[in-house]
């Protein structure tokens, strides 16, 4: 069984350093041999794609970009009435994943409208959701690009979200139904929403196109105090068989460099393997 790979997730990680650029290199400084940001359009492509370079890494996950935050958007997928934005948003994030050389896009999804009951507009904005994710998937395929599709909690962190279970995101790529359509699994939000996460990585890990880690409840480290044995999940997921990457999607609790012990010890125990693809 191979070892994971791992990503730093430089919108969460090195908070201390202004700037992406400065942050991929502290990642590249650090051991990481992936990177992933969640928006990264504040910057120009090239100059982030000559960082990871200069950093030693391969970018693989950026995500479409949020909409009008001063609005409280965050995604567009299925959001009515914001189709033609979302399709704008899908242009600019093939265009950073181009320049970046990243394999992956996460199609956000979006959060009811504000003051919309959400068992009452569910099924339109699924329709929009669908809609959307056909179009996407086959803009993506033209430039062999993959999109993921990410159940974000609704319990802690928003509660407005559209797409919050593995069950329902695994649902709606069954309807869509393109093969570069998949699913990422932050471990911490299907821990807030569901639990059973042995019976749940088991069961839509085939559909899993990337993970992403923190510890529950406090978003650290995955030695910080929490309820999640990661050991156990990292061991899980080799021996189901994952190859893909898994991205460090947390709030330091301290200085992020020497928070990393936790991967230290894991890559002097399994290896410090190569990126791939």
């Amino acid at each position: 069984m191979a070892p994971l790979r791992f990503s730093a997730n430089v919108s969460w990680l090195f908070p201390e350093l202004p700037g992406l650029p400065a942050r991929l290199r502290a990642a590249g400084g650090s051991g990481f041999k992936a990177a992933e940001v969640a928006w990264p359009y504040a910057e120009p492509p090239e100059a982030l794609a000559r960082a990871a370079r200069e950093a030693g890494l391969r970018l693989v996950l950026i995500n479409t970009p949020p909409g009008d935050r001063e609005k409280g958007e965050m995604g567009l997928g299925a959001v009515p009435g914001r189709q033609a934005a979302f399709r704008e948003g899908l242009e600019q994030a093939v265009l950073y994943a181009k320049a970046l050389g990243c394999p992956r896009i996460h199609l956000m999804a979006g959060r009811v409208p504000q003051g919309a009951d959400r068992a009452a507009v569910r099924s339109e904005m699924e329709t929009v959701f669908l809609e959307n994710l056909r179009h996407a998937a086959g803009v993506l395929a033209q430039e062999s690009l993959v999109g993921l599709l990410e159940p974000i909690n609704t319990r802690v962190t928003d509660p407005q979200y559209f797409l919050d279970t593995p069950q329902q995101a695994a649902a709606i790529l069954q309807k869509v139904g393109r093969p570069n359509l998949q699913l990422q699994m932050d471990l911490f939000h299907w821990q807030i929403m569901d639990g059973n996460l042995t019976g749940n990585i088991r069961e839509f890990l085939p559909l899993v196109g990337h993970v992403q880690v923190a510890q529950v409840p406090g978003r650290g480290e995955p030695n910080s105090p929490g309820e999640l044995n990661f050991p156990y999940l990292f061991q899980l997921l080799e021996d189901e068989g994952y190859e893909g990457f898994v991205g460090c999607e947390y709030r330091p609790q301290g200085d992020t460099a020497e928070g990393l012990s936790w991967l230290r010890a894991y890559w002097d125990r399994r290896g410090h393997p190569q990126t791939g693809q």
